[in-house]
């Protein structure tokens, strides 16, 4: 049986709607989840930030977990195309450096500053499954980290052990979220160009003027 004009515009119109809905699900799930965390956030906060019914979220997801699971999962997609820009930007070694860390601090201040957070500290939330589905997308965006850090562990720059030097800058730029102010007198650049400091030998930020 044909389709009328009239029912056709109703489903290219409806369809647009419901993936709309679904994001909007998902970016007040991102926020909610990073001020109230994702114990004490529920179904009906999630569907009240939207304008939508309780038992309409589950229209789009079969659980809250699922809605936890999927702000990781497209959070760390954008996060792993974000870093791998930065990585590929074929610059020195010590602007390549630079650019993960500004890279870093601006997924976590910028528009992806709520999934990112939940992301960096909730993962435990999620079931022992999920857990290490995330943990395995997690590992993908540290290769490109430990890469960059030991090809300047090789080239002189810096004295630690990658793995060890990551962990320190995962606590580091971390953390930022807590104090850093992107109004204030602190620029993203020159906060970047603060932590490569600390990072890297005193020789090495002499001759890179990062």
């Amino acid at each position: 049986m044909s389709v009328s004009a009239y029912e056709l515009s109703l489903q290219m119109t409806r369809t647009p709607r419901l993936d709309d809905r679904r994001e909007r699900l998902l970016d007040a799930a991102a926020r909610l989840f990073r001020e109230h965390g994702y114990e004490r956030t529920s179904v009906r906060q999630l569907a009240e930030a939207v304008g939508i019914l309780s038992g309409s979220v589950f229209h789009h997801f079969s659980s809250k977990e699922e809605i936890l699971l999927e702000v990781m999962r497209s959070t760390i997609e954008r996060m792993i195309a974000r870093l791998r820009e930065a990585s590929d930007s074929g610059a020195a070694i010590e602007e390549k450096l630079f650019n993960l860390i500004r890279a870093e601090l601006e997924l976590l201040h910028g528009p992806t500053r709520d999934g990112v957070a939940v992301t960096f500290f909730q993962w435990h939330s999620l079931g022992q499954d999920n857990q290490r589905s995330i943990l395995s997308m997690r590992e993908d965006y540290e290769k490109i980290w430990l890469n960059a850090l030991e090809q300047a562990r090789k080239q002189g720059l810096i004295d630690t052990d990658p793995f060890v030097t990551r962990r320190l800058l995962t606590g580091a730029n971390g953390w930022t979220i807590y104090w850093y102010k992107a109004d204030g007198p602190l620029g993203l650049d020159a906060l970047a160009s603060q932590v490569c400091q600390l990072m890297l030998k005193p020789a090495s930020v002499a001759e890179s003027g990062v």
